[in-house]
Parts: C-alpha cells; sequence; structure tokens
C-alpha cells in the first residue's frame, strides 16, 4: 500500500485501499500530523507509535471492526498515548485541479489574517487571497498534500461566494487539492460539493498541544 502520501495520491486518483475491514498502520510523514485515515471498510492510522499498541487499542475499544479507529474509547487512549489534542472527525474531500483563470478578482494577502494564522499553525507554505467579502487558503497539510479552506463574511453568505473561492482554488492549485469539513457545516460542505469536490472519507488529525 505504500506510505501515507501513496495512499493520498491514490485516493486523488479514485483508487482506495481494499474495502477488507482491515487497519493499516503506516508512520508519520512529519513530527506534526499523526491521526486517522478511515475510508470504505478500511482505516489508516498514521503514527509513530508502535503499531502493536494500535492493534491492542483497537481491539480494547471492544467495538465494530469497521468503525473502531474514529471510536471515542480508541481516539481518546489514541490522544492519551501520544500527548496531542484533536478538534473533531472531519468529512475529507478532493478535487482534481482545473484550467484556467479564477472568474473572481483575487489579492494575495502579504499580512496576517485570523484565517490564515489559523492555517500556519496545521500547514506549510500557505498562501492567502481575498476577494470582497471572503478569503481561500492554501497550505501543505498531511502528508505534504495541499489543503485549501475559506472563510466568507456573514454579511455576503448565501450568495455563492464559498462556492467560488473553493472554485478558484482549484484554478490556483496544478494539482490535486483537499478539504477538511466538519460534518455539521452543511453550508460548508455543499459549498465545496457544489464546486466539484467529492468525499474521499473521514479524518481525525491529531495535533501536538
Amino acid at each position: 500500500m505504500g506510505t501515507l502520501r501513496d495512499i493520498l495520491d491514490a485516493a486523488a486518483r479514485g483508487v482506495f485501499p481494499p474495502p477488507d475491514g482491515g487497519t493499516t498502520v503506516v508512520p508519520q510523514e512529519g513530527a506534526r500530523d499523526a491521526g486517522v485515515l478511515s475510508f470504505t471498510a478500511h482505516s489508516v492510522v498514521f503514527t509513530d507509535e508502535d503499531p502493536a499498541w494500535v492493534y491492542a487499542a483497537l481491539e480494547a475499544a471492544g467495538c465494530d471492526p469497521l468503525a473502531a479507529t474514529l471510536n471515542p474509547l480508541f481516539l481518546a487512549a489514541f490522544l492519551r498515548r501520544t500527548g496531542r489534542t484533536m478538534d473533531t472527525v472531519d468529512a475529507l474531500l478532493v478535487a482534481a485541479p482545473l484550467p484556467g483563470e479564477p472568474e473572481i478578482a483575487l489579492k494575495e494577502l502579504a499580512g496576517d489574517h485570523p484565517r490564515v494564522a489559523y492555517a500556519r499553525r496545521r500547514r506549510d507554505d500557505v498562501r492567502a487571497w481575498t476577494a470582497d467579502g471572503g478569503v481561500v487558503v492554501l497550505g501543505r497539510g498531511v502528508a505534504g498534500r495541499l489543503e485549501v479552506s475559506v472563510e466568507v463574511d456573514e454579511d455576503v453568505r448565501h450568495r455563492g461566494l464559498g462556492r467560488t473561492l473553493v472554485t478558484a482554488a482549484r484554478q490556483l492549485a496544478g494539482e490535486p487539492l483537499w478539504a477538511q469539513v466538519s460534518p455539521g457545516n452543511a453550508r460548508s460542505a455543499r459549498a465545496f460539493q457544489a464546486a466539484g469536490y467529492r468525499q474521499a472519507g473521514a479524518e481525525a488529525l491529531l495535533l501536538p498541544r
């Protein structure tokens, strides 16, 4: 199955791990990011912990093997073991790059912005652009994959700006582009889906405290 990056690159092409109910453990590709990728009937745990510990903790969770890696009992044990923290389990989406220029005028941000500062805690090589009422941010996240996030001002919501921004991100990217969306954030999920992003799986990202 290869490295974590190999697995992600294959998933971006629509090639996923075998749906055999199993769990694959692979090393982290950097000190910052550890966690769980959950695909259809197969999970990938990326960590520098002993794989034997991972499998023992999954068994100790005592739940359906298909759901064990995202079970709160396993995630709590994983957090204690690593001394890390996490926010939530995200839907993981991916889209191919698009040709052409964005239909919306974008100005690259040179200074700090709250969304940019947040991205820099989780990503490398962060770049951000602003449009009238919104910000789009690109950066290198898990295993060096290119990730996107957006922010739309409250007073211009419901006008399609989010969809326009995440479409523009595909034109800026030049390679597969990933997004992590909280499952409860229906507005954001709809914007990404309308812009052609498709769900690849789910992800629990563990970060250093």
